[in-house]
């Protein structure tokens, strides 16, 4: 499956979460870091939500950019 993520930067490191799944996240000195990390995660997981017996929620969250134009 494929989860979007998304990725913060803080003053000192970077957070990643998974919308679809709540509680989802990772943090790293790096971008490539917490990619790296959230990934694994997202693998424990949905490796963690099955061994409950809970059902795995299909990807569905999905992003955009919105062009925002300052007043002068």
């Amino acid at each position: 499956m494929r989860y979007m993520v998304v990725v913060e930067k803080g003053s000192s490191s970077y957070g990643a979460f998974v919308p679809d799944l709540p509680g989802c996240i990772a943090v790293g000195e790096t971008e490539a870091e917490a990619l790296a990390l959230i990934e694994e995660a997202i693998r424990f997981h949905l490796e963690d939500m099955k061994a409950g017996g809970l059902q795995i929620p299909l990807p569905a969250s999905k992003s955009t950019f919105v062009e925002v134009a300052l007043a002068a």
